[in-house]
């Protein structure tokens, strides 16, 4: 249930009217945002792709069920993108500086020093920082 209500959470962050749906534009605000890119035309591909109900919008269940087991191979995808958004430029790894702005962006404000408790639960091979693997671990 808890991970309902994060992703819950995410998706109401997405959702800038409140309108319970996800529009392409939406979509693409929020990856710029973050510090991405995506195209308005990515975005009504992404949105069309899980949109269920073909009314050219993201509703929650869509979003849940694409989070729980949608296709494997876009949910690798979107997986790495949120990867790359979280870790700074130039870097191939998450360090708390980088995991506390990438949550500052999203609302949770968090110090380093949390951050860094966050990546040492996570951090596997004990170097400091996430790799793609921990991070897919810790999104999991």
């Amino acid at each position: 249930m808890e991970k309902r209500v994060q992703y819950e959470s995410v998706f109401n962050h997405f959702d800038e009217n409140g309108d319970g749906k996800l529009s392409p534009s939406e979509l693409q605000q929020c990856v710029t945002s973050m510090g991405g890119e995506l195209a308005l035309s990515e975005a009504e591909s992404v949105v069309g792709a899980l949109d269920s109900d073909g009314d050219g919008l993201l509703g929650l269940e869509d979003f849940l069920k694409f989070v729980n087991g949608g296709e494997e191979e876009e949910k690798a995808k979107v997986m790495v993108e949120a990867f790359n958004m979280y870790k700074m430029e130039g870097c191939e790894w998450i360090t708390a500086v980088s995991l506390r702005r990438m949550l500052g962006k999203l609302g949770q404000r968090m110090t380093v020093e949390e951050c860094g408790k966050v990546i040492r639960v996570f951090d596997l091979n004990g170097d400091g920082v996430l790799n793609f693997d921990e991070f897919r671990n810790m999104m999991g």
